[in-house]
Formats: structure tokens, C-alpha cells, sequence
């Protein structure tokens, strides 16, 4: 592994992602400067840390006492002294444009000419921050899911003026701190971890309002379900499992199905020909067919361990009800 890759980072704000992020890396073995101009929320930090750190330790999630890995986090209120040296800066603001603004213009200012400047924003694009900065071609979102220090996937969104190696560097840093980086090929709205989100919250409100379930009931569905399932493997490679023939299969058994639901939301998507195409190819890429009874065993066993573990039963829930799903 290159140690190079954890050198000093400044976490700027030191709120509940700030917190998480400053344990991302110090697990990891990199020294960590936590920044707040609040002396009460950075007051608030260390004990926060602390606190997590031991939960960690209690659960076999950390390779050393905690006490270690809280050595490397020092905390300040002065912004250079924490940007001083660093190889990379997290910021963990509210969201809100101007203060973002105003924030990099300082970090432009004051961190390292070299220094990758990454933003945790769950929803601004960085070209909505920093597309005027001078160093603007070291800018971008990194976009953690929360908590970063137990669910390990972070979203990297290059703006169209980031440059190609601060993208290449960066999800090595992150791959190297234990994260799981995923490259977005161009900005969008919510990126992909809150659309996905939002598409599943919008649809647990529909059903909700329309009286189908409680929140209890659509809740159970997924964290005794789909969530449980997706814990695992994810929506694309669900459907490729689900039949025998793969995604394409899948499309063509359930691909009107799944159109007309849409529909009748105002969501008329189409898997087309082309698009089914597309998302074989790639699972054909990942997972030849001839592999495919090997990999279901696979997710199986999984999903063994993780029911011996007590996953997937949510607690004080118990529905009677039909249990029969045609695409389960």
C-alpha cells in the first residue's frame, strides 16, 4: 500500500460528518486537523469521537485501542494552522451556498498549492463553489454516506475543470483509507446515493398516503427485504441473479411490469432495447453467465452469515400477512 497517500488531512467542520470523516482516517493511520470557528461544537468533538471510537474497539472494527487512533486527531479553531502541510482538505459545512463559497475561496487561499480540496456536500455540484477559485482544477465533491466510518462508500464528483489526477489521487486516498470511491462520469443533482434515496422515499410516501402500509409495515419490507438483499448486492446485480439468463432475462419477464408501476406514478422510464443491452454487457463484463449458479451460492451464504448474525428481523415488528411477491 502507498503510505504517501495519508499524509496530514484538515477536516474543516467539525460537526457529526466532520467526526465521522476524522475516524475514516485516523483508523487508517493518517494525522487528522479538525477545524471548527465554534469553540463550542469543537469542544463537542473529541468526546464524540472518543465515545465512537470505543464502540468501534467493542465490535472488532478496529485494529488498534482507541486511544491510538485518538492521538492522531488534533483539534483547532485556527484555520491556517489546521490547513498547514495537509495533502488533502474534507469540508463538512452546512449546506449552504455562500458560506461554501466564502469558505473556498479561504481554502484556495490558505491550503497547500497541492493540496486536494473536497467538498461533503450531499447535493451542490462544485461547479456551483468554486468554478471562479484560481485553483479551482484541485476542487471537488466527495460525498461520504453518514456515518463515513461504518458505511464505507464515498461518491467522487469531478467538476467539468477538475483535474483528471486530483480525481485519480483522490480515490486512491479514499480506497486507502478503507472507503469504497465511486467515480460520477459528469455532475448531477443528489449525485447517486440521494437519488436513489429519493426514489425510494418518494415511493415509501405514495404508499404510505395511499393507505397500502404503515411506516412500520414499509419499513419491515425493506430492512427484512430489499435492504437486507441490497446489503449484498446491489439492484443491478439482483435483477442478474433473480433468473436464470441474467439481467437480460430479468428485462424480459418484469421490464413492462416495472414500466407500467412508473407509469402509473408519472414515471413512464422504458428500458429499451438499447439500454438492456447496455447493463448486460457490463454484467457480462463482471460476471460471465457461466459463473452465474457459483455467485448465487455466493450471495446466498451472505445472506446466511447475515441472518445467523440477526440481520433482517426489524425489532418489535410482527405482520400477518400474504407473503407471496412475483419478482422476489
Amino acid at each position: 500500500m502507498d503510505d504517501t497517500l495519508l499524509g496530514p488531512v484538515a477536516m474543516v467542520g467539525a460537526g457529526s460528518m466532520g467526526q465521522g470523516w476524522a475516524i475514516v482516517f485516523a483508523r487508517a493511520g493518517a494525522e487528522v486537523r479538525l477545524f471548527d470557528a465554534a469553540p463550542q461544537v469543537l469542544d463537542a468533538a473529541r468526546p464524540a469521537i472518543a465515545a465512537r471510537l470505543d464502540a468501534l474497539a467493542a465490535h472488532g472494527l478496529l485494529n488498534e485501542p482507541p486511544q491510538q487512533v485518538m492521538a492522531r486527531i488534533t483539534s483547532t479553531s485556527d484555520l491556517e494552522a489546521a490547513l498547514a502541510g495537509v495533502q488533502h482538505v474534507q469540508e463538512n459545512v452546512p449546506e449552504q451556498l455562500e458560506l461554501k463559497l466564502e469558505l473556498f475561496r479561504r481554502l484556495d487561499a490558505l491550503a497547500p498549492a497541492d493540496a486536494v480540496l473536497a467538498s461533503s456536500t450531499s447535493s451542490l455540484p462544485a461547479s456551483a463553489f468554486a468554478d471562479t477559485l484560481a485553483g479551482r482544477a484541485r476542487c471537488l465533491v466527495a460525498h461520504p454516506a453518514n456515518p463515513p466510518f461504518l458505511l464505507p462508500v464515498v461518491e467522487l464528483v469531478p467538476a467539468p475543470f477538475t483535474a483528471p489526477e486530483v480525481v485519480v489521487r483522490t480515490r486512491a486516498r479514499m480506497a486507502r483509507a478503507g472507503q469504497v470511491p465511486v467515480v460520477l462520469r459528469r455532475e448531477v443533482d443528489g449525485f447517486i446515493y440521494n437519488r436513489l434515496q429519493g426514489a425510494v422515499l418518494r415511493e415509501a410516501y405514495w404508499l404510505l398516503k395511499e393507505g397500502i402500509a404503515d411506516v412500520a409495515g414499509i419499513d419491515a419490507v425493506m430492512t427484512a427485504g430489499l435492504g437486507l438483499r441490497w446489503s449484498v448486492v446491489g439492484p443491478f446485480e439482483t435483477a442478474d441473479l433473480n433468473y436464470r439468463g441474467g439481467i437480460a432475462e430479468h428485462a424480459r419477464r418484469m421490464g413492462e411490469r416495472y414500466r407500467e408501476m412508473g407509469a402509473a406514478r408519472g414515471q413512464p422510464d422504458v428500458w429499451d432495447d438499447a439500454l438492456v443491452a447496455r447493463a448486460t454487457a457490463e454484467r457480462r463484463a463482471l460476471l460471465p453467465l457461466d459463473q452465474w449458479d457459483e455467485r448465487v451460492a455466493w450471495r446466498d451464504a451472505r445472506l446466511m452469515a447475515a441472518r445467523a448474525a440477526g440481520q433482517g428481523v426489524p425489532d418489535s415488528y410482527n405482520a400477518a400477512g400474504d407473503d407471496s411477491a412475483e419478482d422476489a
